[in-house]
């Protein structure tokens, strides 16, 4: 059986309405998928609706950043309580730190005499302030556009160019993620349930140093091991691990947006096709009953 367990929709950084996404899987023949928008479950119950509606079974998903000692990674966590008022409170402390790094950013952005409307911008995304379509909207403003051009001197200007002029320069105010705290996120799973699980842990180096095992020590219940972000040898390598830990393993496609179709293959069904059948576990998180 097909499934995506990691998309995204417009409540966070993807393009696409939960209702557009629902229809996009169901052309791609995904039987269970779970919206994992970053620290916001508020596109939760139109997706849900959205997927009834091709007979594609849903999974309650979000993707948190989070902080462990000194090093920060992502977690996606499954089958929570979405009634929760603690869990609401905890998303709505990251709305307010990210909220006030924004705040931080557009007054730097102001000296530098780039527009940016972050009243308004916070008004189309009430519940998470995405990056690239932060960039987006700066980008959209003509005086902006010739403004960042002459400042990077160059021809072809990228969306990384723009976010880390704009967003995430060197030196002054940065649009930082609100993390959670991993015994913060530990607690609290005892009180909504569900199953946490690594984060395309092959990204960034994640998997140097003690990090893993730590997080397998103190309650991570798996690992997402098909992900565009692993290559063959990280995925053989996780596998082991899952194997040997008898752990849960997931597997998604982070789809934002459809990719540019004279770029290389950047989503999970133009690398592979992400089945049951080859995560162990899995049934533990889609046939999950509380």
């Amino acid at each position: 059986m097909r499934i995506d367990l990691q998309v995204h929709s417009r409540y966070s950084d993807g393009y696409y309405t939960p209702a557009q996404l629902a229809r996009f899987l169901n052309y791609h023949g995904i039987k269970v998928a779970s919206l994992t928008d970053h620290n916001t479950i508020n596109g939760q119950g139109e997706f849900r609706r959205a997927c009834a509606h091709y007979g594609i079974k849903t999974v309650p998903g979000l993707e948190l950043y989070v902080r462990y000692k000194s090093r920060t990674f992502n977690v996606l966590w499954y089958n929570y309580d979405q009634s929760s008022p603690e869990l609401i409170k905890m998303l709505e402390s990251t709305w307010s730190r990210r909220r006030r790094f924004a705040e931080r950013v557009a007054s730097r952005l102001r000296r530098l005499h780039i527009k940016l409307d972050l009243p308004l911008f916070i008004s189309q995304h009430p519940r998470y302030l995405p990056a690239n379509h932060l960039a987006d909207a700066i980008w959209a403003i003509p005086s902006n556009r010739r403004l960042i051009k002459k400042e990077l001197n160059l021809d072809i200007i990228r969306e990384e160019d723009i976010m880390r002029f704009c967003l995430f320069p060197k030196t002054g105010a940065r649009l930082q993620d609100a993390h959670v705290s991993w015994t913060r996120l530990l607690k609290l799973r005892k009180l909504v349930g569900g199953q946490l699980i690594f984060c395309h842990p092959g990204l960034n180096n994640k998997l140097r140093g003690q990090l893993l095992s730590d997080l397998l020590a103190t309650g991570m219940d798996g690992l997402e091991l098909l992900s565009p972000h692993h290559g063959h040898n990280t995925i053989m390598h996780l596998n082991a691990i899952i194997n040997k830990e008898k752990i849960i393993a997931t597997g998604g496609s982070d789809f934002h947006k459809p990719s540019d179709p004279e770029t290389r293959p950047r989503y999970s069904w133009d690398w592979f096709v992400i089945k049951t059948e080859n995560l162990p576990g899995i049934r533990k998180i889609i046939d999950y009953k509380k």
